[in-house]
């Protein structure tokens, strides 16, 4: 019985085949790998862009926000506030003038009074505006409550709410932007949804606290999300995010609007 041993020469030719086929196996692989992880990374820095890109978005509504309510609070400043207290100046120097008659003078007097009654009046509404008392001495609840009978007492809106989580106070700065959240929304209810009625209830699901909001508006396409780039909505956006929270908007056209955010 004989054996028939590979020729030296094709050992050789065979070991060099295999030897240039796993080089090029390994040249494949390091290639595969190096486009895959370029990719990766890739994707990585395209998500860190957008996450940039929504916090750059984010700031930029907070700011113009801000730049809004405090040109508000100056027209609001001059216009009931310093107007007033012009007028009230001008009566107290006429007092001093001379010649004047009992009826001159408790006219002058009655005048003053008034005005500055109504200027203490309306300071009293813009410092109400900028944080309710009955929000920052007595909570969220209080808050909203007393936002609901605000909104009523228009004649033009009926309010529904109902609470099932207990607050506490400790978290009165995470509660502010809740409370903005739902001024915001009613906002949007009335000026632009033209709602009759607004539901709010604050529940607990499944350890997680969240708010329901509901409208008989107009409502819009929520589908098409240029109708969720206003102003308001990206403002609603960022306090959300600023609570960690989630938020999702739900509408359609002549069937009003429903929005769950998570705190």
């Amino acid at each position: 019985m004989t054996t028939h041993s590979i020729p030296e020469k094709e050992l050789v030719a065979i070991i060099l085949y295999i030897s240039l086929f796993l080089i090029i196996v390994a040249i494949i692989l390091i290639i595969f790998f190096y486009f895959s992880r370029k990719k990766i990374i890739q994707k990585e820095l395209e998500k860190k862009d957008l996450i940039l890109q929504y916090q750059k978005e984010q700031l930029h509504a907070i700011i113009v926000t801000q730049e809004e309510e405090r040109k508000r609070i100056a027209q609001d400043l001059h216009d009931d506030i310093s107007s007033k207290l012009n007028i009230v100046s001008l009566n107290t120097h006429l007092l001093s003038a001379p010649n004047l008659t009992t009826d001159e003078t408790n006219e002058i007097t009655e005048n003053i009074i008034n005005l500055t009654a109504k200027a203490l009046e309306n300071s009293r509404k813009i410092a109400h505006n900028l944080l309710p008392p009955v929000f920052e001495k007595f909570g969220l609840n209080a808050g909203v409550e007393e936002l609901c009978e605000e909104f009523e007492s228009s004649k033009s809106v009926k309010t529904h709410y109902k609470n099932e989580i207990d607050f506490d106070q400790k978290d009165i700065d995470r509660h502010l932007h809740i409370f903005r959240i739902l001024q915001e929304l009613m906002n949007n209810s009335l000026r632009h949804g033209k709602a009759s009625e607004i539901w709010i209830a604050f529940t607990n699901d499944n350890g997680t606290n969240t708010c329901h909001y509901e409208d008989n508006g107009i409502g819009f396409d929520s589908s098409n999300l240029e109708n969720q780039k206003g102003l308001g909505m990206k403002n609603i956006d960022s306090r959300v995010s600023f609570l960690n929270g989630t938020i999702k908007f739900d509408s359609q056209i002549g069937k009003g609007i429903a929005v769950n955010f998570t705190f």
